[in-house]
């Protein structure tokens, strides 16, 4: 299931939400990867990319830029035929809710997770921690960067667990959203972009005839 999509298939145009945080880091990353990269501010650039990545951030600030420049429900049409992948604010805006939350903190409720903002404390508290991901076939050790990093409460009957810190959820996938706790883009291991992009946004790229190959 996790196997590498034949290199014949489409090479994606990856999108980053340049609307606020840290997506310069995520274009290091998936430029080493060979892949370009368009910065997304506008609907119209969001139509002329193949998968989206929403970085972390601040998730109140992100959601009323989104939601000023039109971009809000763009990103639910887009997430109905594009593979996405959010990390730390990116995951909360993706989550279906945020424990605890208020009135005027609603998500795009693109995967079935309950997210709680900052429940690993403060920018003070950032840390690099050893954890798991099980994306190539088998689980290795991944580095994880966690800044004011939220927590997965709960995971949706639907949604498969791809990284783990001991026994908490730090990496979850349902369908074509990819959400993550931590910050793959500030480590050396490319491993999860490596995934996004070759398993995933590649995949829905390929054309019905190939799939069924």
């Amino acid at each position: 299931m996790n196997s590498p999509v034949s290199i014949s298939a489409p090479r994606p145009r990856v999108g980053l939400l340049a609307a606020q945080g840290d997506f310069a880091m995520h274009r290091t990353m998936v430029e080493s990867l060979g892949y370009e990269c368009a910065e997304v501010r506008t609907v119209e650039q969001l139509q002329n990319v193949d998968c989206l990545i929403m970085p972390g951030g601040e998730s109140t600030t992100m959601r009323k830029i989104l939601k000023l420049d039109g971009l809000w429900d763009a990103i639910r049409d887009f997430a109905a035929k594009h593979a996405i992948m959010g990390t730390c604010a990116g995951l909360i805006l993706l989550s279906k809710r945020i424990t605890p939350g208020r009135s005027d903190e609603d998500t795009l409720g693109l995967i079935d997770i309950d997210s709680d903002r900052n429940a690993y404390g403060s920018q003070y508290h950032s840390c690099r921690q050893t954890g798991f991901v099980a994306v190539d076939g088998s689980e290795r050790s991944f580095e994880m960067v966690l800044i004011r990093a939220p927590q997965i409460v709960r995971v949706g009957n639907g949604v498969e667990v791809l990284g783990r810190m001991g026994e908490q959820p730090m990496m979850v996938r349902q369908g074509n959203i990819l959400a993550l706790t931590f910050h793959p883009e500030l480590g050396e291991d490319s491993i999860v972009h490596r995934f996004f992009i070759e398993n995933m946004a590649r995949s829905i790229m390929l054309p019905a005839k190939s799939k069924a190959a």
